[in-house]
């Protein structure tokens, strides 16, 4: 990993069991989530005691099915000093709530090397306290992720030491009673030895809030749309490259439908146009077209309030990830490297059968 130039993202390096990593990734994002997250509206509205039921439910499950993950959930509420259940709500937003201020757009480039360019974008308060965490867990595939203070790591955007490549986009997904997280969901992806071991855990559990996940893993030629939430699924692999913005493109919608914004209307809109010409991803990313809302988004007043808070370039090839991530417009990416796949993690594609 190189550093180009001071970066308004941290690094944070983690270790040891899940507990003790939730601990640390809850200490790092510990002053922000006090400064601003506590008293903000979308902290209100998912904390709300309206929801008890319902966190007992997702509680449980999480509980039963990924106790490794509530276990981190535990350590992020202790390094967090905030209580259990309101940090634990807080990791549920996207299943509690059909709307909620995690945004995003995502470039899937198929071919001989893969590309996933993704805008990471979010509430705007969190700027300048967001930070690349690097984690090594207890006996577990090393990763590394972008974080939110008080988040899991699993949503945004992330790289593993088994060379599998994940981002994450928002869907509004209405009507949905959800039985486990999404966001718990992402989570375990980053566990997964292989693409198909991250589609089979999608598969089994997807009935939550909804999320789109782009996918792919050095020495797979494979680059995977998934769209997930409300108990379906549906995974697609692009011929050529397309845009996704924040709502649903081809999973069967629940009976209630999904929610559209205009400006996740407006992404999709422009980036499949910017798709279809010889603009290149970075250029995609940072476009601030004038006749609608913007894939880069800046304004202060973005009516989804959110922001562009981080950008990743991923390469995806043979032996290895490259990466470039940026905290702002500018061409130089304040990290980039590249992550060769461990051997005692990595499962070779072709074993899948």
């Amino acid at each position: 990993m190189s550093t180009e130039h001071t970066s308004s993202l941290g690094w944070h390096r983690v270790e040891g069991t899940a507990r003790e990593t939730g601990t640390r990734l809850g200490v790092h994002g510990r002053e922000a989530v006090h400064q601003h997250l506590l008293s903000s509206d979308i902290w209100r509205r998912v904390t709300s005691e309206r929801h008890v039921a319902q966190f007992d439910t997702l509680a449980r499950a999480v509980q039963s099915r990924f106790p490794g993950i509530w276990d981190e959930i535990v350590g992020l509420a202790d390094g967090l000093e905030v209580p259990l259940d309101k940090v634990f709500a807080w990791n549920c937003r996207g299943d509690l709530l059909a709307s909620v201020p995690d945004g995003c757009t995502t470039v899937l480039t198929p071919g001989p090397v893969p590309g996933l360019a993704h805008n990471e974008d979010g509430l705007p308060f969190f700027r300048d306290t967001c930070f690349i965490a690097e984690v090594r867990p207890d006996d577990a595939i090393p990763f590394h992720a972008f974080c939110y203070p008080g988040s899991l790591p699993g949503h945004t955007f992330a790289w593993t030491g088994a060379g599998l490549v994940q981002t994450v986009n928002n869907l509004r997904l209405r009507g949905i009673e959800a039985a486990i997280p999404r966001m718990v969901l992402g989570r375990a992806v980053l566990s997964a030895a292989s693409l198909d071991e991250a589609l089979a855990i999608l598969h089994e559990d997807p009935s939550s809030g909804g999320f789109h996940m782009a996918l792919a893993q050095a020495g797979d030629s494979r680059l995977v749309s998934v769209e997930f939430g409300g108990g379906r699924i549906s995974v697609t692999q692009p011929r050529m490259r397309e845009i996704h913005a924040n709502h649903a493109l081809h999973v069967p919608l629940p009976a209630a439908g999904q929610i559209i914004t205009a400006s996740s209307a407006d992404r999709q809109q422009r980036g499949d146009s910017l798709a279809a010409s010889d603009a290149t991803s970075r250029e995609i990313m940072n476009d601030r077209w004038t006749k609608g809302l913007p894939i880069r988004r800046d304004m202060p007043d973005d009516p989804d309030s959110e922001n562009t808070l981080a950008t990743v370039d991923f390469r995806v090839g043979a032996t290895c990830v490259e990466w470039d991530i940026y905290d702002s417009a500018s061409d130089t990416p304040c990290f980039k490297g590249r992550t060769e796949p461990q051997s005692a993690w990595r499962q070779d594609p072709a074993a899948d059968g």
